[in-house]
C-alpha cells in the first residue's frame, strides 16, 4: 500500500512540475522573485495575511501567488513537485512529510494556532452513537493523513476501537459535507467551517482540545521550504513578521480578523468570530519560547511533538520509518528568533 502511495505522490508530483512556471523561486539569480503560497480555507491569521495583503506590502518586490489547497496530504504533493515554497499544513502532514518515504526538504518557521474545539469528530443524529465506542460497524469520513485524521486514529486507539472495525473513507471537507447532506456518512472528523455544518444534524462525540488533554496535540503549521528559506531569509522574516501581526489582529481587533476572515471563506463576520473563537492562538512573544518554536541553538519542544507524532503514525502503520530526533530538530526554522517576532 505505501509503495502504491508513494508511487501516486511520485506520479501527482511530475504533473505539478509539468504544470509550473519552470521557475526557479528559490534561486536568487531569476528575473523575478516569487513566492508561491499554499493556503487552506480554514479559520486562521494566515487568511487574514492573504486578505489584507500584508505580505505584498511587506515584499513589493516580489510576485505573490496564493493557490488554494484542501488538504495538508496535498500540499506535501506538491512540495515534493517543487511547486510550493510556503504553506499552512496541520502537523500529522508535517510529521509524515518528514518521515519516510516522503522525507520533503522543508522547515516548520510558525505556529498558526493549536487545534482545540475547531476540529472535532461528529456523529449523525439519529445513529445511535453515543461513544468513539459506538462507531464499531459505522461509516466514518475524515481527509486522509490530516490532522483530524490524526486525532480520529488517536481518538479510536483510546477507545480502544481498531480502525478495522469500522469503514474510513477518504474524503476532504467539502466533500464530507456534501456526503453528509446526502445522508452518505455516519460520522466525520473534520475542521471548521465545514465542522459547523456538521454540527447542526450530528453531535459531537471528541474534540481535538480534548485530545491535547489527553496527550495528542495537533496544530495548524507554518512551513517554508529548505530552498526557499536558504535563498531568501529575508522573505521568510518577512513572512513571519506578517503572520504575527495577523495574530495581534485576531487579539486585539476581533472585528477586523472576523471580516476578513469571513470574506476569505465566504461567510458572515459574526460566522467567523464565533469560528475563530473556537482555535487557539499564541501571542508572537510565545512562538520562541521552549514550548514551541525556541530560539537558535535550542529548539523548542514542537520537534518533540512532531517526534511523537511520527512515532504514533509508525505504530499505526501510516509511515515506513521514524526520523531521528536531530533530523525533526533541524527541520524547525529558529533563525533570527526571538528577534524577528520582536521586531
Amino acid at each position: 500500500m505505501r509503495l502504491k502511495l508513494l508511487a501516486a505522490l511520485t506520479a501527482s508530483a511530475a504533473l505539478l512540475a509539468a504544470c509550473g512556471n519552470g521557475a526557479a523561486s528559490g534561486s536568487p539569480d531569476t528575473a523575478q522573485k516569487t513566492i508561491r503560497i499554499a493556503y487552506q480555507a480554514f479559520p486562521s491569521g494566515d487568511l487574514i495575511v492573504k486578505h489584507q495583503r500584508l505580505l505584498e506590502q511587506a515584499l513589493p518586490d516580489y510576485k505573490i501567488t496564493w493557490t488554494k489547497f484542501d488538504s495538508g496530504a496535498s500540499i506535501n504533493t506538491a512540495f515534493v513537485a517543487g511547486s510550493v515554497d510556503i504553506a499552512a499544513i496541520g502537523s500529522s502532514p508535517v510529521a509524515r512529510g518528514l518521515s519516510a518515504p516522503l522525507n520533503i526538504p522543508y522547515q516548520v518557521a510558525f505556529v498558526l494556532d493549536v487545534a482545540g474545539d475547531n476540529e472535532a469528530l461528529v456523529a449523525r443524529n439519529g445513529t445511535n452513537i453515543n461513544s468513539v465506542a459506538d462507531l464499531r460497524g459505522h461509516k466514518v469520513a475524515t481527509p486522509f493523513a490530516s490532522t483530524a485524521h490524526y486525532s480520529l486514529l488517536a481518538a479510536l486507539d483510546k477507545a480502544g476501537v481498531k480502525e478495522s472495525e469500522l469503514t474510513l473513507v477518504d474524503l476532504e471537507p467539502q466533500d464530507i459535507q456534501a456526503a453528509w447532506t446526502r445522508g452518505d456518512l455516519d460520522a466525520a472528523y473534520t475542521w471548521l467551517p465545514s465542522l459547523d455544518e456538521l454540527k447542526k444534524t450530528g453531535k459531537v462525540l471528541i474534540s481535538s482540545r480534548e485530545l491535547a488533554t489527553a496527550g495528542k496535540p495537533t496544530l495548524d503549521l507554518g512551513v517554508v521550504s529548505t530552498a526557499f528559506a536558504t535563498a531568501h531569509p529575508d522573505a521568510v522574516d518577512a513572512w513571519r513578521k506578517a503572520e504575527a501581526k495577523a495574530l495581534d489582529i485576531i487579539a486585539g481587533q476581533p472585528d477586523a480578523a472576523a471580516d476578513a476572515v469571513g470574506k476569505e471563506l465566504n461567510i458572515s463576520a459574526a460566522d467567523a468570530k464565533h469560528q475563530l473563537s473556537q482555535g487557539v492562538f499564541l501571542k508572537p512573544a510565545d512562538l520562541s519560547s521552549s514550548e514551541w518554536l525556541g530560539t537558535e541553538g535550542k529548539t523548542g519542544d514542537l520537534a518533540r511533538n512532531l517526534l511523537a507524532a511520527a512515532q504514533f503514525l509508525k505504530a499505526q502503520n501510516k509511515i515506513d520509518a521514524v526520523p531521528d530526533a536531530a533530523t525533526i530538530e533541524k527541520a524547525i526554522y529558529t533563525k533570527g528568533l526571538p528577534g524577528v517576532l520582536a521586531g
